[in-house]
């Protein structure tokens, strides 16, 4: 079957091995795939991604040099059971799936293993219990947007907001807009969206966003005192004595390059409430006495439960405002490899599908 592999030094388009469905597995045809931010980390440097996952716990999980069929954000269609399956859901059924399979050797990463090949393929094999049939109505596309989506949810959750918050999104790249999407879904608000790209801005803007800002004009951090927010210790200090009413800041940095977590940090009014969603893979720097002096609360958000994966799905089944303008590129699977040079630069681009079927960029 053909596949994209990624090895040290790129991408191919190629010819592997078709998988075999094991116990409790099913064979499926990808139909749609996401292109994620952690999918670029890993092309760009898998010696580094693979070094940060064993200094995490995972010893082991990917051999740099054997090669990776990426995709674990992505809608599907069963072509076979495998053995020891119930067949709850028929053949030629559309599925999502949280990206993890149980194997005979342990637990493997759908999109992240050397042994079975994740949605940048033509076929794949998902674990049966954790299949979610799409609903119908809800296009291909848009139920390929669950996992993404589904940061955006567990990022939230993370959060621990209590209705009186507001809330700063800065960047509005797919990770942002989930954020965004799960904040007005859960009702929270005021939202204020922060990205440099106008289209992007436009993005937050159809997620829900009451108020985007272009950080090239005008800092985010300006308007706290006008939303409700002490802007300065002293003026949480003074609020705190004498009984004032003012609300709390919850910022979400969903960028993940150097330097934002610092400036959001130095940005940020006292006692705020800072819920890193963006994945940074490299060192960064921050000077810990405005978060000593201002009391901010850091708190760190990866990927979701499958509570939330399901959630999620229901959402976009629902209607969740702006998902159907998040695909902004399509391509077929030969032309992955020049999607991933794009999106080292993404400009104004939000989400790019790899579409088995797609004939055209668009």
């Amino acid at each position: 079957m053909r596949a994209v592999v990624t090895r040290r030094g790129g991408l191919d388009v190629t010819e592997v091995e078709a998988p075999t469905p094991g116990s409790g597995h099913v064979l499926v045809k990808p139909l749609a795939c996401g292109i994620c931010g952690s999918d670029l980390h890993a092309a760009q440097d898998m010696g580094h991604f693979v070094e940060l996952n064993e200094r995490v716990g995972v010893p082991g999980s990917l051999d740099p040099d054997r090669g990776v069929v990426f995709g674990h954000e992505f809608c599907a269609e069963i072509v076979e059971h495998g053995p020891d399956t119930t067949k709850a859901l028929p053949v030629g059924t559309r599925v999502c799936s949280v990206p993890t399979l149980l194997t005979p050797t342990g637990v493997q990463a759908i999109g992240y293993s050397n042994d079975y090949p994740g949605a940048l393929s033509e076929l794949m094999v998902l674990q049966e219990m954790l299949l979610l049939p799409v609903p119908d109505g809800l296009s291909t596309e848009v139920a390929a947007l669950t996992e993404p989506l589904a940061v955006g949810e567990h990022a939230v959750a993370i959060a621990g907001l209590e209705g009186n918050e507001v809330c700063l999104v800065v960047g509005c790249g797919p990770v942002g807009l989930a954020v965004i999407g799960a904040l007005k879904a859960r009702g929270h608000g005021p939202v204020i969206a922060a990205d440099f790209s106008p289209r992007r801005r436009h993005l937050a803007e159809l997620f829900g966003a009451d108020e985007v800002v272009d950080p090239a004009v005008t800092s985010p951090h300006t308007r706290w005192a006008d939303l409700g927010v002490p802007a300065s210790p002293l003026d949480r200090a003074a609020q705190e004595m004498f009984g004032g009413s003012f609300a709390n800041a919850v910022i979400f940095e969903a960028v993940g390059s150097p330097g934002v977590l610092h400036s959001i940090i130095d940005g940020a009014p006292p006692k705020a409430r800072i819920v890193v969603v963006g994945v940074c893979m490299q060192e960064d720097r921050i000077e810990p006495f405005f978060g000593v002096v201002k009391e901010l609360e850091l708190r760190f958000a990866f990927a979701y439960s499958a509570g939330e994966f399901a959630a999620t799905l229901d959402r976009l089944a629902k209607g969740m405002p702006g998902a159907d303008a998040l695909v902004t590129d399509v391509v077929d699977l030969g032309g992955t490899p020049g999607a991933f040079d794009r999106l080292a630069n993404p400009g104004d681009m939000g989400k790019v599908l790899v579409r088995h079927d797609a004939e055209v960029v668009k």
